[in-house]
């Protein structure tokens, strides 16, 4: 549940915990890809614009879906490259009075909120958080209330609670200086993330309360701490924000009713909870992270060779393979390694996974494809979708659609540690 275009809802992928379940203009460069097969022409040494080589790979949803993979991403929401300023707001109640100082509800997501969205960006997203109230903001009425629960939509809680936030910060807060807003709600008000999941993001949303001349479009609240006992919150709990604002830079709940049985722990978009990844490179592409020369679009017939550099590097190298079936849907081709972000993989090579534009948000509209089925998985991190762990494949291994008949063949490493790749369409 999560996010409509005023976003609602969200379970994270927290297997233990839960028992149920801008807009970019991207031009991009030809494939980086050396064609094999002879009697396929490449496109030319010139004669090809940049947006119309890599056009068939800019896949885009139906009428309808509201957070969609498609490129490029819908206008309203936030722009997720150069400076980002977030405001931070730490609220409390008469009824769940701040436990601590707020500036220690503060720091449980700062410095490493930043940290972590300037090593997936490799720099090219400064995200600057401000905390220009150093103390709870008390609301005017208790938690209850507000009749906040899981899923719970915009009206007439939210709403509600907005404009007392609004109110309660207006004298020291200029809203109008901001990208988004972060209310940390203190963690006592409402149940544990252990027993329910309230955190919740409404981005594109100009519905929303107007606080000094600009909509609060674009909100991430966070409740509770994502603390399954073993003492790592300190480490990893921050992690739930950058899920909720990658809901604010457009992009989907991978999860499903079934948690994160879709992707696993290969993007924080499926599962926040546990050991530090990454996102999959589809969306660094989609925030406009990897530049247009990192993507090749393997949409000739025959096989072509790709040398992908691992994606946590930043070494301008190439990162991403698209392999496009339709105008909606396509297999999206990286490599994943112990890195950066990425700190928790257990098993490096390369991940195959399927992108569908026409599926929303929570819906699964990605899908890893498991080079080892039913071997559960290589981890045994708390919190994290085992099965899909080891889900990467190795040299020497292919990939195949029997549907599509695309075939996806993973050859040596070369010196400099780029997986030679052979994708091959009829």
């Amino acid at each position: 549940m999560r996010v409509r275009r005023i976003r609602e809802g969200r379970r994270r992928g927290a297997l233990l915990a839960v028992s149920t379940a801008v807009a970019l203009t991207v031009t991009m460069t030809a494939s980086t890809g050396r064609l094999l097969d002879d009697s396929t022409t490449a496109a030319g040494p010139v004669a090809v614009s940049r947006a119309t080589s890599l056009a068939p790979c800019m896949i885009r949803g139906s009428f309808g879906v509201q957070m969609s993979e498609g490129l490029p991403t819908a206008p309203g929401y936030a722009h997720s490259t150069g400076t980002v300023r977030a405001l931070n707001l730490m609220v409390d109640f008469p009824d769940a009075p701040g436990e601590g100082s707020a500036m220690d509800r503060f720091d449980e997501f700062f410095p490493q909120t930043r940290n972590w969205f300037r090593t997936g960006s490799y720099g090219k997203l400064d995200y600057v958080p401000a905390a220009p109230v150093d103390h709870w903001l008390r609301m005017p009425k208790p938690f209850t209330s507000y009749g906040i629960d899981r899923g719970a939509p915009y009206d007439p809680g939210y709403r509600e609670l907005a404009d007392d936030i609004v109110a309660a910060a207006d004298p020291d807060v200029d809203f109008s200086d901001y990208d988004l807003v972060n209310i940390l709600v203190t963690p006592n008000a409402g149940p544990s993330a252990l027993d329910t999941v309230l955190s919740v993001t409404f981005a594109g949303n100009h519905e929303a309360p107007v606080a000094d001349g600009v909509p609060l479009a674009n909100a991430s609240f966070v409740y509770s701490r994502q603390d399954d006992g073993s003492g790592s919150y300190a480490k990893t709990g921050y992690r739930v924000l950058p899920h909720e604002n990658g809901h604010i830079f457009g992009l989907p709940d991978l999860y499903t009713q079934e948690g994160g049985a879709a992707v696993g722990h290969w993007d924080i978009m499926s599962e926040d909870w546990g050991v530090g990844n990454d996102l999959l490179g589809w969306h660094k592409w989609k925030l406009g992270w990897l530049e247009d020369d990192q993507v090749g679009c393997a949409a000739q017939a025959g096989t072509t060779e790709y040398r992908l550099s691992p994606l946590a590097r930043d070494d301008g190298r190439s990162k991403l393979v698209f392999v496009p079936l339709s105008r909606r849907t396509g297999y999206a081709i990286e490599v994943r390694t112990q890195e950066g972000n990425d700190e928790s993989v257990c098993r490096s090579g390369v991940l195959i996974y399927k992108v569908d534009a026409d599926v929303d948000t929570g819906q699964g509209p990605v899908k890893v494809e498991d080079a080892t089925p039913d071997s559960g998985g290589c981890t045994r991190q708390p919190n994290v979708h085992a099965e899909l762990s080891d889900a990467t494949y190795q040299p020497g291994e292919t990939f195949h659609s029997k549907s599509s008949g695309i075939r996806v063949r993973v050859g040596g490493i070369t010196s400099t540690g780029e997986y030679q790749v052979y994708v091959t369409r009829g």
